[in-house]
């Protein structure tokens, strides 16, 4: 399964502060941190990116690959940043993330198929948040078609189906397992699928959310999941993922598979 790490946001005051001042050494640091943790991917949160957002998302790109042979996942709002990173990105980039409606779609699909890269889909369209998985699955059915269209492969795309905190929405963790067996169904081959596993745990109390995340994450594979963006340096979530791998016969088991 692919990990993605969720650490690298302008939000984390840190982080942010080093961003706003184009000072490297923090950034490279979790950087390097979060690969040797597992990390596939790192996403690189600028926020809206509303003010000098092509050219702060240009210098994380450059400045993280330069130090750190690692593949980034572009995650803004602001379009013209997401492809400035783009341009500067080695390997294959994801796009994170284009909803389900028509204008988004048409803006980033293209960008999608010019770079080589990966998009992440969210299920959320005009109505909201989905009800149910039959909702979330004709916004999939909707992505998958639209990615076909712009010649977008289906094995580009990562269908987020949406988690939501278990202490709010109890039934919908439910909904998002039982949708993601549904879009199976959508193409051969099928789309990826992609969480953002710490929504579940959120606005519960801290010594719950590991215990919450790891769970979570381990239903979620048993129902198809491709790819978490999660916390890679939660050393106990990545042992559940490592144990998962080794009592599937993913990885040979030796007494030291957690070192």
């Amino acid at each position: 399964m692919l990990v993605v790490a969720e650490n690298i946001n302008i939000r984390r005051t840190k982080l942010g502060k080093a961003m706003k001042e184009r000072n490297s050494e923090p950034i490279i640091e979790v950087a390097k941190s979060l690969k040797e943790a597992g990390a596939d991917y790192l996403d690189i949160n600028i926020g809206p990116g509303t003010k000098g957002g092509p050219e702060l998302m240009e210098w994380l790109v450059t400045t993280i690959q330069k130090e750190v042979e690692i593949p980034l996942c572009l995650d803004t709002k602001n379009i013209d940043a997401i492809k400035a990173g783009l341009e500067a990105h080695k390997g294959k980039a994801i796009i994170n993330s284009t909803d389900g409606t028509q204008e988004q779609m048409n803006k980033l699909m293209p960008l999608v198929k010019e770079f080589n890269a990966a998009i992440i889909g969210l299920t959320l369209d005009e109505s909201g948040i989905p009800r149910d998985a039959n909702e979330r699955f004709q916004i999939a059915f909707n992505l998958v078609t639209k990615a076909m269209e712009f010649g977008v492969s289906p094995e580009d795309l990562y269908i987020d189906p949406i988690i939501l905190p278990v202490s709010g929405m109890q039934d919908q963790v439910n909904y998002t397992i039982e949708s993601m067996e549904m879009f199976s169904q959508l193409s051969d081959p099928p789309p990826n699928t992609i969480v953002g596993l710490s929504n579940v745990s959120q606005s519960s109390p801290d010594e719950l959310r590991s215990l919450l995340n790891r769970i979570c994450l381990i239903m979620l594979i048993c129902g198809g999941l491709s790819a978490a963006i999660m916390d890679p340096l939660d050393k106990e979530l990545m042992a559940a993922l490592k144990t998962y791998d080794i009592l599937t016969n993913k990885v040979l088991y030796a007494h030291s598979y957690l070192d």
